[in-house]
């Protein structure tokens, strides 16, 4: 007798259902679009330049019809990369008072990390798009039969979701340059890298192919190979 091979049913505890178009897609229909954007060194800034920013924010605030959400995400980041280039430039440089100089330097950076936790923070604007945007009552259907599986099928939702977020963003985008910072939505592959090293935290480093089609799952079922014992 030979039993059904084991199936790993991590995505099946996931809110996502997949990531296309640069969107985000749930399980019960709803997307989203994510916005990285810059920060500003509040208390670097002139009275004045303060007073500016805050009236724009204020403004950005006043000008919504939706709801956003902000994430701030802290990582702590490997600088071997900048440590290895710094020791190669190091090598080529002839002269000895600037050899010096990128030695002291070398060492500061390298005693700093030793010290302390270095942290790269990341900013980003999340615009919803709920499942009763599709419909009141489709999506009241879907949540009293509890069926899984989306309401419609996805490109159906996706082209919706887009008719529905990308003036959202066009918006935000417009109202962010107003407050001095630089935002662009992330892509296919920027989301699913975002949301890979959240849920792996110890992965290290992947880049994933801006050119390629992602039609299957990053995280693939896990199958038993092993042939168990015939009874």
């Amino acid at each position: 007798m030979n039993p059904a091979p084991v199936r790993s049913s991590t995505q099946d505890h996931l809110d996502i259902e997949d990531i296309r178009d640069n969107l985000v897609l749930l399980k019960d229909g709803a997307c989203c679009l994510l916005l990285e954007t810059t920060a500003v060194n509040f208390s670097l800034l002139s009275e004045s330049e303060q007073d500016a920013i805050i009236y724009a924010y204020a403004g950005l605030l006043n000008s919504l019809t939706f709801p956003i959400q902000i994430v701030v995400t802290s990582q702590k980041k490997n600088i071997a990369n900048y440590l290895a280039l710094l020791a190669g430039q190091k090598q080529k440089i002839a002269n000895p008072l600037l050899k010096t100089q990128v030695e002291r330097y070398y060492e500061f950076v390298k005693k700093t990390v030793a010290e302390n936790e270095v942290l790269d923070k990341k900013f980003y604007l999340v615009i919803p798009f709920s499942s009763l945007e599709l419909g009141v009552s489709t999506a009241l259907a879907s949540s009293l039969k509890r069926k899984p599986g989306l309401p419609f099928d996805k490109q159906s939702i996706l082209t919706k979701a887009k008719n529905v977020l990308i003036p959202k963003r066009d918006h935000l985008l417009k109202q962010l340059t107003r407050i001095g910072l630089k935002a662009k939505q992330l892509t296919t592959p920027d989301l699913i890298k975002l949301f890979y090293n959240y849920y792996n935290p110890d992965s290290g480093a992947i880049e994933f192919d801006a050119a390629a089609e992602y039609e299957a799952p990053i995280v693939e079922a896990a199958i038993s190979e092993e042939k168990p014992n015939e009874i």
